[in-house]
């Protein structure tokens, strides 16, 4: 029962839709029909502007970790962290509040780590690692989604070598493969030279 209330707890964290919420509470804005559509901090920063961005992307990396400390009260805790933050991220992409369109798990990735080091105990260079990757890349290519899978996927490795934590292991790789899938489309665009980069950089 308890793994089935912190998948449920994380799920439904995971849905709420703050892109949406933001949009349409302060900037009278459905995100979903502008940009690429997605219910994600890069598509709200890019129609509402930065600050609505940060935002969205503030609280999206918020519900995972507070998904993760509510779980934290069960037994077998770091297990059930782990199925928290990755079942946060399953309602993030695919939201029961939104129609089940929603964003790409970046956020919710850095909300999953965030809290495992914050409540699971585990070293914050799990957190800081994969930000560290993402800026560099970011840096040389001007490219978010290729910074965010990339940052995934070494953090995934990083964590392979220096985590005493299988739990943790499987919670990232989770996330890495569901993030390289959410973002096939920006793999297709980058493929053709296509693909938006940012400027502000």
């Amino acid at each position: 029962m308890d793994m089935v209330a912190a998948f449920v707890i994380g799920y439904l964290l995971g849905s709420i839709p703050f892109a949406l919420v933001i949009g349409k509470i302060f900037y009278k804005t459905d995100i979903r029909q502008y940009g690429s559509g997605n219910l994600g901090g890069s598509n709200a920063g890019r129609v509402l502007g930065k600050k609505a961005g940060l935002a969205v992307m503030t609280l999206d990396l918020l519900k995972v970790t507070f998904a993760i400390f509510l779980a934290s009260f069960f037994e077998n805790k770091n297990v059930l962290m782990v199925v928290a933050g990755v079942s946060a991220a399953i309602g993030h992409c695919f939201p029961v509040f939104a129609k089940f369109k929603g964003g790409k798990a970046v956020a919710t990735m850095y909300g999953f780590l965030f809290g495992m080091a914050l409540i699971g105990g585990q070293s914050f260079w799990i957190f800081f690692f994969p930000l560290i990757t993402f800026m560099v890349v970011l840096y040389v290519t001007k490219i978010v989604a290729l910074s965010s899978v990339l940052s995934a996927i070494a953090n995934t490795i990083f964590i392979y070598f220096t985590a005493d934590s299988k739990a943790l292991f499987f919670g990232s790789l989770v996330f890495t493969i569901v993030m390289i899938i959410r973002h096939r489309a920006n793999f297709e665009r980058m493929l053709k030279h296509e693909e938006n980069k940012i400027s502000w950089m």
